[in-house]
C-alpha cells in the first residue's frame, strides 16, 4: 500500500513563488511506486487548495483557475486519520494523507508556524523541528546562539525598527563601528530578499529603510573581504549527519541576490536554486572543505535540525577564514543538485527525508507530553482553591 504523502507549499511570505517551484519539483521527483501525491497549496491569502492539477507549475498563471477546480479544504486530526476536509457545500472529506513533507519558505510558514500547527494537531512531517524552524528562519537568533558555542559568524549589529526610527544616530553609531561596507538584511526574511549592501552612511540609511519595509527586526553585518560564498548540505538527525558536496556561488551582483538565484537570465526560466550560477565541487582546498564539512554537522546538531538542511558560508579568500552565514531548515529545492554530485538522486534524497521524519514520529510517540490526570477534576471555582 502506497504512503499518502501531503506535500505542502506557498503561503503568505514573499517566498511563495519560490516555494511553488521548490514544491513541483519535489512532486515530480518522489517515488510514484512508493507514494501517492497529495498536493496542498497554501495561497498568499491563507487558503489552503487540494488536487493534482496543483503539480503543474503552468496553473499558477492564473489563480482563477485553482479557485475554480482544485478543492477548498482544512487538514485536522480525526482519530489519528489526517483529513482534508471540504471547506464550502457538502462538508465532505476530499482525501487524507499520511505524513506532511512541507516545502516552504519564509515567515508565517517556514518560521516554525506550520510546524507549530502540525505539532499541535499531531501530523507527523518532514523537515525539521519546531524549534530549528524559528531559529533558521530569525538571522538574529541563530548568531546568538552560533556565538554560544564559538562557531565563527560576522561582525554584526541589530536593531528593531521602533529604535531606529525613535534614535537613528545612536543605530548609526553602532554600525559605523563595524566599518563599511555593510550588508543590512531584514531578519526573519530569505532568498536575499530585502538585503542591500551599503559603502557609506547615506547608502546605510537607504539600505535600512528598504529592509524596513519588510521586517521589524534588523541586522547589520560587516561584509568580508575577498568573498568567496560556499554552501553545504547536511542530512540526518541529531544522531546522525551526512554532508554533501560543496558549491561555489557565482552571483553576478556584490552578494548573491534573489535574480542571481531565481530569476535567471530569461523571464519565466527560473527552476529554483537550480538556477544560481555555481560551481560544484567548490575550488576549495582539503582542508577548508573539511572545515565546512565539519562546521555544516555542528550547526545541524545545535539547532537539532531534521530532514536536508544547507548551511550558507562566507568564505575570506585571503585569510582563508569562513564565517556560518545561515542554515535553511527547508533550502530552496531541497538542495538536491548537491546530493545529486554524490550519487544520490532526488528521489532517493526524498525518500531519506521520508524515512526520517517516520523515525522520528515514532521517537516522538514514545516521549511523555502529557498526564493522565486531571486536576481540576476537585477545583472549586467559586473560592479558587482545590477541594481536599
Amino acid at each position: 500500500m502506497k504512503l499518502k504523502i501531503g506535500v505542502i507549499f506557498g503561503g503568505e511570505s514573499v517566498e511563495h513563488e519560490v516555494s511553488i517551484i521548490s514544491a513541483v519539483q519535489a512532486m515530480k521527483s518522489l517515488d510514484k511506486e512508493k507514494y501517492d501525491i497529495v498536493p496542498i497549496y497554501i495561497t498568499k491569502e491563507r487558503e489552503w487548495y487540494t488536487g493534482k492539477m496543483l503539480m503543474n507549475l503552468e496553473v499558477y498563471r492564473e489563480m482563477y483557475n485553482i479557485k475554480k477546480y482544485a478543492k477548498n479544504v482544512v487538514l485536522y486530526n480525526k482519530d489519528d486519520l489526517f483529513i482534508l476536509q471540504n471547506k464550502k457545500g457538502l462538508k465532505n472529506i476530499v482525501d487524507c494523507v499520511d505524513l506532511i513533507l512541507p516545502i516552504v519558505h519564509g515567515a508565517n510558514v517556514e518560521d516554525g508556524t506550520l510546524a507549530g500547527y502540525l505539532e499541535l494537531i499531531g501530523v507527523p512531517y518532514c523537515e525539521g523541528n519546531l524549534y530549528a524552524s524559528v531559529v533558521g528562519q530569525d538571522k538574529v537568533f541563530m548568531k546568538q546562539i552560533f556565538k554560544s558555542e564559538n562557531i565563527p559568524v560576522v561582525k554584526y549589529e541589530w536593531f528593531f525598527d521602533s529604535e531606529y526610527i525613535d534614535d537613528p544616530e545612536s543605530i548609526k553609531k553602532r554600525i559605523n563601528k563595524l566599518g563599511y561596507p555593510v550588508i543590512v538584511k531584514p531578519a526573519k526574511l530569505g532568498s536575499s530578499i530585502g538585503i542591500d549592501r551599503a559603502k557609506n552612511e547615506d547608502e546605510l540609511e537607504k539600505a535600512i529603510e528598504e529592509a524596513i519595509k519588510y521586517d521589524n527586526k534588523i541586522l547589520v553585518e560587516k561584509c568580508v573581504e575577498n568573498l568567496l560564498e560556499v554552501n553545504c548540505s547536511g542530512l540526518g538527525t541529531y544522531e546522525y549527519v551526512e554532508t554533501s558536496e560543496i558549491e561555489e556561488v557565482m552571483g553576478k551582483d556584490e552578494f548573491l541576490s534573489y535574480q542571481d538565484k531565481y530569476i535567471g537570465t530569461k523571464k519565466g526560466s527560473s527552476k529554483g536554486m537550480v538556477s544560481a550560477h555555481r560551481v560544484i565541487p567548490a575550488r576549495i582546498d582539503s582542508k577548508l572543505s573539511d572545515e565546512v564539512k565539519d562546521l555544516t554537522k555542528k550547526v545541524f546538531r545545535i539547532l537539532n535540525a531534521s530532514g536536508v538542511v544547507r548551511v550558507d558560508y562566507l568564505l575570506d579568500k585571503k585569510s582563508n577564514k569562513i564565517y556560518v552565514n545561515e542554515i535553511n531548515t527547508i533550502p530552496g529545492s531541497m538542495s538536491f543538485y548537491l546530493w545529486d554530485k554524490t550519487n544520490k538522486t532526488y528521489s532517493q534524497l526524498l525518500d531519506e527525508v521520508i524515512n526520517i521524519a517516520i523515525n522520528n514520529y515514532k521517537k516522538r510517540n514514545q516521549k511523555t507530553y502529557s498526564f493522565n490526570s486531571n486536576i481540576l477534576e476537585n477545583f472549586n471555582g467559586s473560592k479558587g482553591k482545590l477541594k481536599k
